[in-house]
């Protein structure tokens, strides 16, 4: 199984991830990981991440995902995208960004880890 990157630094803006560019979001999973471009899927702190966010998580074999609400918790989660990647058998937890940061990065040492990382509000 390929190991998550591990996430080396946070701060308010500001993320550096294990082989990748420092950037600001963050898209992680067994493998690799890429910036999280909101636009992407049309996220916005509300309604917040939204079900299309996490698919690829499924795709990518992650048995936990971490999701991230910023560092002030403004970024909320749908209660549908919980629940796809929960029917998809996949653990769940939604935390404060660097409390995120802590449990990916502890998790990403033994399971299948994903998880997307807001570094601000």
């Amino acid at each position: 199984m390929d190991r998550a990157p591990r996430i080396t630094h946070i701060s308010w803006g500001r993320m550096e991830v294990e082989g990748l560019r420092p950037g600001k979001d963050f898209r992680l999973y067994p493998g690799g990981g890429r910036a999280w471009d909101w636009s992407e899927h049309g996220t916005s702190h509300e309604p917040g991440i939204r079900p299309d966010e996490v698919r690829e998580f499924l795709e990518r074999g992650c048995t936990t995902v971490v999701l991230s609400r910023g560092m002030e918790l403004r970024l909320n989660v749908m209660p549908e995208t919980a629940k796809l990647l929960e029917d998809g058998g996949v653990r769940v937890h939604v935390e404060e960004t660097t409390e995120a940061v802590r449990l990916y990065n502890r998790l990403a040492e033994t399971e299948a880890v994903g998880g997307l990382f807001h570094s601000t509000c």
